[in-house]
């Protein structure tokens, strides 16, 4: 593996500015992209991005090629660890690999991304304005139900599911005309969870039924085409997929040592301990999320995504095909929150 020394003044106090910085890595240095360049993406190189939102926080995602080298990687992954530490551990760090983005990352790029060396343009064109950046979620499945953000688009939507549409101050619930109670139930919940712990409280909840779509979601998603149908297989496999089990971290050097805290959600939120950090795994859905409790040691702190890619291996999960989150404590995501019982 390439040795790593990071280079004195890597990122300057212009990265506390709030906005979009892109770089490239290059002979283990972080070269700033141009601004005519943002949004293209070389297939052999790693990229890191920054979203600087000021008091709203910041995330730094990792950007991986499917042609990058694995020195590419590691050096892209210690960049965005000097880049967490220069902003004090606070942002939360994304690793996005090619062709299997979320839509959070898709997002920062309104007018698209594309991948060079072969031009194959991605998929996700979301446009974004000024302002909240609006999510849509989708809830499915019948005993392990889950939030899962997706495409802001009709295109996303089917008969069988229940949707939330966060438009910031207004999040709309909608219900499709085929879905089961238990989804119904699961809507009204994560719609409360996101008005109570991200909007504290401030935000209106619109309740929709399919055909009964109110102004607001029209405005943002024109009119609703014709949707498709939803089968009970398909919950099925999304309660296989919506299965999830919790790891304390136990030893985050050398040799990682990890011990399962839980093997079915929902969890209680007590079980994060402060003093340590914790594995989600939601490996069969395409992703980790590593929680760094505030009271963990700088070591295993520094250490989160290691951690990640070695639970990875040690469960063979494909690497370049599974998403990884890493929250600081007091930053984590409602796709986090959704996995604990009793997060209010």
């Amino acid at each position: 593996m390439l040795p790593f020394q990071a280079a004195p003044g890597q990122f300057g106090p212009e990265v506390r500015e709030q906005g979009l910085q892109v770089w490239r890595v290059e002979k283990m240095k972080a070269v700033p992209l141009d601004a005519s360049e943002v949004g293209s993406f070389y297939n052999g190189d790693s990229y890191l991005v920054l979203e600087n939102r000021g008091e709203q926080g910041a995330d730094i995602y990792m950007w991986i090629g499917e042609k990058s080298s694995r020195d590419e990687q590691v050096v892209c992954a210690m960049l965005a660890t000097q880049l967490d530490n220069f902003l004090g551990g606070d942002p939360v760090q994304h690793r996005e690999v090619q062709g299997y983005e979320s839509p959070d990352f898709m997002v920062l790029f309104p007018r698209g991304v594309s991948y060079k060396d072969g031009g194959v343009e991605s998929g996700f064109r979301r446009s974004q304005g000024s302002g909240t950046v609006h999510r849509l979620y989708q809830i499915k499945g019948k005993r392990n139900i889950r939030a899962k953000e997706v495409e802001m688009s009709w295109n996303s939507f089917n008969k069988g599911d229940c949707f939330i549409l966060d438009l910031g101050q207004t999040i709309v619930s909608w219900i499709g005309s085929q879905a089961n109670i238990f989804e119904k139930q699961k809507v009204r919940e994560i719609a409360s969870l996101i008005r109570d712990t991200d909007r504290h409280g401030k935000a209106k909840i619109v309740d929709a039924n399919e055909g009964e779509e109110p102004e607001e979601m029209l405005k943002v998603l024109g009119q609703m085409p014709a949707l498709a149908e939803s089968t009970s297989e398909e919950d099925s496999k999304a309660d296989a997929s919506n299965s999830a089990s919790l790891y304390k971290v136990s030893d985050a050097t050398g040799s990682m040592a990890i011990t399962k805290v839980s093997g079915k959600s929902p969890f209680s939120r007590e079980l994060l301990v402060h003093d340590d950090c914790f594995i989600l795994d939601n490996g069969a859905n395409g992703k980790i999320f590593v929680w760094k409790g505030n009271r963990a040691n700088p070591e295993e702190r520094r250490e989160a995504l290691q951690m990640a890619d070695n639970f990875i291996e040690q469960m063979k999960y494909p690497r370049m095909k599974t998403q990884v989150e890493i929250l600081p404590q007091g930053r984590e995501t409602i796709i986090f929150k959704q996995f604990f019982g009793n997060w209010n």
